[in-house]
């Protein structure tokens, strides 16, 4: 018992050096996040978002990080960046890619009042980027870890779905002891242990166009057919047991007096579960149309849910005691938005979420994180990293 006492002393004291190193360079934290946010970074601009990359590997080679830049195509370069050459790795996730245009800023303007910084991308997630890096630095910086490797997977696409990166992801996070994503937080700071799967799916319904004065009959309405698809789609839903699905936008046909030819639907649905993700994807795949003139196309399918599993569990306690060192309560929180975070708990990667800042107003006008959050945030992460690598 002895032995196991002095252990807890001797992290606990390494925590509160972490907290110090953190408190002295959190002026450094807050400029990153400013140089991030003024570079605007929606995630349909190739352009505007490899800029705001090309500013966020200058900060990680200004700390000796060994980065790699992953080009695509069709989206913004990813950034992978790796610090310590231990033998035990850490991922460290997050994306840069925001929701806004580029010219927010002019109706969003980058402003601090009192203890809030107040612009777009700060709190979805260019201030957790910035607590990612401040807890790299503090777990090598301070030099008592030889055991780690933080990897940090930096990606551009987050917010449209993670096609170009998913693979990036799951194949760094296999490498790993665990992936800790640096999202927003829950209310009061709360850590994030589970999180709804997100289905995207479209329909398409083809149908046979005709003059709908004179002969209706020899039409078959694209959007009729559509109608009836949706009404069957709601059937599906059951709200008690976190089962959502809404119709967001509907286009079809041409012109009133015209039997519509053709109808889309773009569908989203959320899920609490894996099993209810599996059934709600049945139920899309086998979709038939009601007159048989009229012919359906399903595409899409699901970001998995972030169920709170054992390993969840784990790593929500780690944090909860390495915040108690820090003299904080750190609670937990379930949402119904989904991250990276999903693909890789669902793979069954040990994985913990919303480690990112303290704010509010994800995707909305007034967006804000809490400075004075940072350092203790990050000497948290940095807390948390060195009891993994050590465990």
């Amino acid at each position: 018992m002895q032995g196991e006492r002095t252990g807890q002393a001797v992290m606990h004291d390494r925590i509160r050096e972490y907290e110090a190193f953190c408190e002295r360079h959190s002026d450094w934290a807050v400029t990153m996040v400013e140089g991030l946010v003024t570079r605007e970074s929606p995630t349909t601009d190739k352009a505007a978002v490899d800029r705001c990359g090309a500013a966020l590997a200058g900060y990680l080679n200004d700390i000796e990080a060994d980065v790699t830049l992953l080009p695509q195509d069709s989206a913004g370069d990813h950034l992978l960046a790796e610090l310590g050459d231990g033998p035990n790795q850490v991922l460290l996730l997050g994306h840069f890619d925001t929701v806004w245009p580029v010219g927010q800023l002019k109706r969003m303007p980058l402003q601090q009042k009192g203890h809030r910084l107040f612009g777009p991308g700060t709190f979805d997630m260019k201030g957790g980027i910035a607590i990612g890096m401040l807890a790299a630095r503090a777990v090598l910086e301070v030099g008592m870890t030889p055991a780690a490797r933080v990897a940090m997977l930096w990606t551009s696409d987050e917010e449209t779905g993670s096609a170009t990166s998913q693979q990036a992801i799951l194949q760094h996070g296999e490498r790993s002891k665990a992936v800790l994503v640096l999202e927003p937080s829950g209310p009061g700071g709360a850590v994030k242990t589970s999180r709804k799967g997100c289905g995207q799916f479209e329909l398409t319904v083809t149908g046979v166009s005709a003059h709908a004065g004179i002969e209706p009959d020899r039409g078959a309405s694209a959007v009729h057919e559509l109608a009836r698809q949706i009404v069957f789609l709601e059937s599906l839903q059951d709200v008690e047991s976190g089962v959502t699905i809404n119709v967001g936008r509907v286009d079809g046909g041409t012109r009133p007096n015209v039997v519509a030819e053709k109808a889309q639907a773009m569908v989203d649905v959320r899920v609490r579960t894996v099993a209810d993700a599996n059934r709600i994807e049945r139920a899309f795949a086998g979709l038939t149309t009601e007159d048989p003139r009229t012919q359906l196309q399903v595409n899409g399918g699901f970001r998995p849910p972030l169920e709170r599993n054992a390993a969840v569990r784990r790593l929500y306690e780690v944090a909860k005691q390495v915040a108690s060192d820090l003299g904080r309560d750190l609670s937990e929180f379930s949402t119904g938005g989904g991250s990276d975070g999903n693909l890789t708990s669902a793979r069954g990667i040990p994985t913990l979420d919303g480690l990112g800042a303290v704010g509010e107003g994800a995707h909305a006008l007034h967006e804000q994180i809490d400075i004075l959050a940072l350092p203790w945030r990050a000497a948290m992460l940095a807390g948390l990293i060195t009891r993994l690598v050590e465990d």
